[in-house]
């Protein structure tokens, strides 16, 4: 059985299927609605029913409060329809976003690599290609009932069918323990996408900085590769750290392509490589690595941030003190259940 939904303000009515929440049947409509723990804890997806009856779902009350349920509030990742419906939501209008369907994809392991100690390459040729946006993510079915993970695509758009993960093992964490050591090359998975709205503001033609940490290279990497691919002129700086020298991948492959574009620079730091080695760069974090390069002076720029919520706090703090602020600072997070249960700045809870 199927339902009826009416997305305003856009004025689009799609199909639900019976079970399926209202996030996941407007993504795979290619309708986006704003979202983020898609666990019903952070609040994000809160949407209002204008018309016709909804099930809560798993809402948590904290996030969903009896009075606003009472008002016709509703959380679209857990919200399922149980008439035709008409929902208002607050979609903003974003010029350089693609409308990408999500879809269901399946694939074969082709390669994995070892980047560092703690991080894997995962390569998977898939059936069919997927056209993404550079700085998207998919997730990724994990065998023996483990679950799906976020994993953002580190491979530039154009690579065709074959999608690169960059993972990182978590200490306890089944997901990526099971990718790590039971991962074999030639094993099938299936995963869907692509997902989120992390993208480069093309339109704007501004410089861009792009302020990594740890895994979260992969959409600097994929958003940088597409962007010197497509013969973008403007400057462009990434701003990546690690722990220590064994730890900071693709090291080699961003000084390569320093060499053949002018138009980028790579400034790798390390927090805690051990003195008397041969490190010739920044020695610190890369909130001060890029408060260097640029000498506190960040205005006229675009910025991208990916990594721990700690490193994207004291880089939105040192960007600011550089007098950049919201509207050119963009970032994306995944948030788990317990992580939506912490309070995050007002300033940036649309990104």
């Amino acid at each position: 059985m199927s339902y009826e939904l009416t997305i305003e303000p856009l004025g689009t009515t799609i199909e639900v299927e019976d079970d399926q929440t209202i996030l996941d049947a407007a993504l795979r409509a290619g309708i986006w609605l704003p979202h983020a723990c898609c666990h019903g804890l952070c609040a994000t997806c809160k949407i209002d029913v204008l018309d016709g009856e909804v099930e809560h779902g798993e809402a948590s009350s904290f996030a969903l409060m009896d009075f606003e349920r009472d008002e016709g509030k509703a959380l679209a990742c857990c919200a399922t329809l149980q008439s035709d419906v008409t929902i208002e939501a607050e979609i903003e209008e974003e010029p350089d976003a693609e409308s990408i369907p999500v879809c269901d994809f399946s694939g074969t392991v082709s390669r994995i690599e070892a980047l560092t100690p703690t991080i894997k390459g995962i390569f998977i040729t898939l059936d069919e290609p997927m056209h993404f946006q550079a700085g998207q993510y998919i997730n990724l079915e994990i065998p023996g009932d483990v679950g799906s993970r976020a994993f953002s695509l580190a491979n530039a758009p154009s690579s065709g069918r074959e999608i690169e993960l960059n993972v990182r093992i978590v200490s306890g964490g089944a997901g990526t323990t099971f990718l790590h050591e039971r991962l074999a090359v030639g094993d099938r998975m299936t995963l869907s996408g692509p997902y989120g709205r992390f993208f480069v503001r093309k339109s704007a033609q501004a410089p861009l900085i792009f302020m990594a940490g740890g895994s979260g290279l992969s959409s600097p990497r994929s958003m940088i590769l597409d962007l010197l691919e497509s013969g973008c002129e403007l400057p462009i700086t990434l701003v990546y750290g690690q722990r220590t020298r064994a730890e900071l991948y693709y090291h080699d492959d961003f000084l390569a392509l320093a060499e053949r574009h002018a138009n980028f620079s790579y400034v790798p730091a390390l927090s805690d490589e051990p003195a008397g080695t041969d490190w010739g760069g920044f020695r610190g974090y890369v909130h001060e690595a890029a408060t260097a390069h640029f000498d506190n002076d960040f205005r006229g720029h675009k910025a991208y941030l990916c990594g721990p919520p700690l490193m994207i706090d004291a880089c939105i703090g040192a960007l600011m003190q550089g007098r950049l602020f919201e509207n050119d600072i963009y970032t994306e997070k995944f948030i788990s259940a317990a992580d939506a249960q912490q309070v995050r700045s007002p300033l940036f809870k649309r990104i």
